[in-house]
């Protein structure tokens, strides 16, 4: 064990923050270990844009459905993919990069290269003892979120991360049994162990929300996902990201 372990095993979502802004030194130090993260093919396919404007938290705070901690934090940082950079060097190159900015594969670089970054930034954030919580919220109307940034075509912004000065601290929530997450040399194949598995799982989340609640609240974890798959929700995503010219091929 050591500490960057420990750090990662300790997090938690946390959404209670005091009225205290990050200094420019902890944004740059958060923002210089996100860019320390791996990138496919040295592609570098995101951007961040740090939000410090009261008005327009207050509106993403909104958009993600009323979050108080969007709007009452450290700082508010929004992760986008980013193939916009790509197109101007394609034109300063005099090269036509646009049938590979607009293929799945480079999309799904600019996806996972944005995530990457974002979780080296969260790591780095509660090594300093700050608390984070990612905003997926953010993408329930990309349309105003892309007016509020201002964001060119080929720039989808992904998610947020809000981070400060927690006041509050949750519990950990249990994660899915290792066993049931790390399979060796091929995917599971016995249905019936597998399903066992989720069964132990949602007696756990069964207890912990129990617990947590004082009796409130007991559902399983697989009631809790049937119930969220049942409903559709930002079903809107392919015709946004084809309008931002990026039409997957």
């Amino acid at each position: 064990m050591n500490e960057v372990i420990e750090t990662i095993l300790n997090h938690r979502s946390l959404r209670h923050f005091e009225d205290k802004q990050l200094t420019d030194e902890q944004i740059k130090k958060i923002i210089t270990c996100a860019q320390s993260a791996a990138t496919s093919s040295f592609i570098q396919a995101y951007s961040i844009i740090g939000v410090k404007d009261k008005e327009k938290k207050k509106k993403l705070a909104e958009i993600a459905g009323n979050q108080e901690y969007v709007e009452k934090n450290g700082h508010f940082f929004v992760f986008c993919a980013d193939l916009y950079r790509h197109t101007i060097i394609g034109e300063q190159e005099h090269i036509n990069v646009a049938p590979s900015i607009e293929s799945t594969e480079k999309f799904m670089v600019a996806l996972i290269d944005a995530s990457l970054a974002a979780q080296n930034a969260a790591i780095a954030a509660e090594s300093m003892g700050l608390g984070i919580c990612y905003i997926g919220g953010i993408r329930n109307n990309l349309e105003e979120v892309k007016k509020i940034l201002k964001t060119p075509e080929r720039v989808i912004p992904l998610f947020g991360l809000a981070v400060g000065f927690p006041t509050k601290l949750n519990e950990k929530k249990p994660r899915l049994p290792y066993e049931h997450v790390y399979h060796e040399d091929e995917y599971e194949q016995d249905m019936g162990v597998y399903v066992s598995q989720l069964q132990k799982y949602d007696t756990l989340i069964s207890s912990y929300y129990d617990e947590r609640t004082g009796g409130k609240r007991n559902d399983r974890w697989t009631e809790q996902m049937a119930i969220m798959l049942d409903r559709k929700s930002r079903m809107y995503m392919k015709e946004f990201i084809q309008k931002n010219k990026l039409d997957l091929h």
